[in-house]
């Protein structure tokens, strides 16, 4: 496995990946793997002749300077995990590689970046479209893999490669969970170990609506949901939607959407959670 530091260097080895007639796939991570992120290389690894995967820690995706302070990098031990995973290339590099010069462009992404993540964190969809973009134009991958834990951001993404008119399809991949159904994050290391024994209720919350499908209504759900959350000691529910999983607009009738998504994010202390499922 070759680490990676430029731009340059990585397309010159993957021009001659691309001569030998090999497809290439892309994992873009923030790095601070878990097994989530093994999973979506190892099915890159699986479905392409050459796995490359980034670990850069984009700084115009984060809205909150304390946050992007505090975000986990593990880089020697990402570099280990992507090794055993069967990655060919790491690509890491510095946030001068990446952005030698301010990056302005402001991406038309359509009403999927104003709901949900785009309403709270503004302009944070703009910073993943700008990194994705530079990561997509670095590689020129044939497949990009993406976790559904992250289920806005798969369609933000879309929206982007749509606008530039990119040749990459995205590969959604299903959420990872711990064994009480706490959805594996980066994140998850900030929590407290009192954090860590209330954080698995929300998941188990968004299972038990489904029971009332048959009952309730979409508002009347999200009422249930953010309700239980809240009675929950150190969990403080941000907003909890239900919305078509392709539009990712707000329904109030279960039979306003062929594929009902319920998408969450939660305080959990100060670390933010989120997590979604599907109400099909």
């Amino acid at each position: 496995m070759n680490t990676i530091t430029t731009v340059r260097e990585l397309r010159q080895l993957l021009d001659e990946e691309r001569k030998a007639g090999r497809r290439i796939g892309l994992v873009p991570t923030m790095g601070a793997l878990h097994a989530g992120h093994l999973s979506l290389v190892r099915r890159c690894v699986s479905e392409n002749d050459v796995c490359v995967a980034s670990v850069f820690v984009n700084p115009t995706q984060f809205n909150d300077p304390h946050d992007l302070e505090t975000y986990p990098r593990t880089p020697e031990r990402d570099t280990a995990m992507l090794a055993e995973a069967g990655c060919r290339y790491v690509f890491m590099p510095s946030v001068d590689e990446m952005y030698p010069e301010t990056d302005t462009r402001v991406f038309n992404l359509g009403t999927v970046a104003t709901v949900m993540e785009g309403a709270f964190r503004p302009g944070h969809f703009n910073g993943v479209a700008q990194i994705v973009s530079k990561l997509f134009e670095a590689v020129e991958p044939d497949r990009a893999y993406f976790g559904e834990k992250d289920f806005q951001q798969i369609a933000i993404i879309r929206a982007m490669v749509r606008e530039l008119g990119l040749r990459v399809e995205i590969v959604p991949c299903p959420i990872v969970r711990e064994a009480d159904g706490l959805a594996l994050s980066s994140r998850n290391a900030r929590l407290t170990p009192e954090g860590r024994q209330v954080a698995p209720a929300i998941y188990r919350t968004l299972t038990e609506s489904r029971a009332l499908v048959d009952t309730k209504t979409p508002d009347e759900v999200k009422a249930w949901v953010t309700e239980r959350l809240n009675a929950v000691g150190g969990l403080r529910v941000e907003y909890y939607e239900i919305v078509d999983s392709t539009t990712l607009q707000p329904i109030h009738a279960w039979a306003d959407s062929p594929e009902p998504r319920g998408c969450i994010a939660v305080y959990c202390g100060e670390v933010r959670l989120i997590d979604n499922i599907s109400y099909k």
